[in-house]
């Protein structure tokens, strides 16, 4: 099937594409024309999360976004190096504050760290997870957005991949959203992130697209 990207950032120019944007910019940040990677450090007590079971609230993450509309697959990579619980990194797709959803792998010390996705609808934020073992993290990360559906993969292998969630978004038919990158440091900072690239590729209405 040909490819029709939306965006196509491999890092590769000491700038980023035009069309790309910071929401809560990181104060460390750079691309390396070596490996041709996006890389950053996390600031301190960063996070995405609203309300549910005891009222938290924070919207600061380090949020690297392009707008889009319509139907669109999204991947990238991330290699990170997590030093304090629920580091994370990986991609986040958003409407407004209320609504978004981010996957990602959330560190945890000395114990089985948790993979998942963060749904975020009418202001409150659930989080389905699955226990993993870190010993190098590096990872693939998808996001599909059908209508007003997304579908969350990861794989390890960027070939193989497993779903963790299929999840209805509370939007409008037609939205134009924010998609990309993002990090955060819940409860430390200075995780180094690289992300290899960031793919944005249109679909149609086929729900069939999510798991080609």
């Amino acid at each position: 099937m040909e490819q029709n990207y939306i965006l196509n950032e491999t890092f590769e120019s000491e700038s980023l594409n035009n069309t790309l944007a910071w929401r809560c910019e990181p104060n460390k940040w750079f691309i390396d024309k070596t490996s041709s990677k996006l890389v950053l450090e996390t600031d301190k007590n960063t996070d995405y999360w609203q309300k549910t079971h005891y009222g938290f609230q924070v919207d600061n993450g380090h949020f690297l976004y392009t707008k889009t509309k319509g139907n669109f697959r999204m991947e990238t990579k991330v290699e990170a190096s997590p030093k304090s619980k629920y580091d994370q990194a990986g991609l986040m797709i958003r409407f407004s504050e209320d609504t978004w959803v981010k996957t990602s792998l959330e560190y945890i010390p000395s114990k089985l760290s948790k993979l998942g996705a963060v749904v975020t609808n009418r202001g409150y934020s659930d989080w389905s997870t699955q226990y993993v073992e870190v010993k190098e993290l590096q990872i693939y990360y998808r996001i599909s957005k059908i209508e007003q559906n997304c579908y969350v993969d990861f794989s390890w292998d960027g070939m193989s991949w497993n779903q963790i969630r299929i999840a209805h978004l509370d939007i409008p038919k037609d939205s134009n959203i924010l998609v990309g990158v993002y990090a955060c440091s819940p409860q430390g900072e200075k995780q180094e992130v690289h992300f290899d690239f960031l793919k944005i590729e249109a679909l149609s209405n086929n729900p069939e697209e999510a798991y080609l």
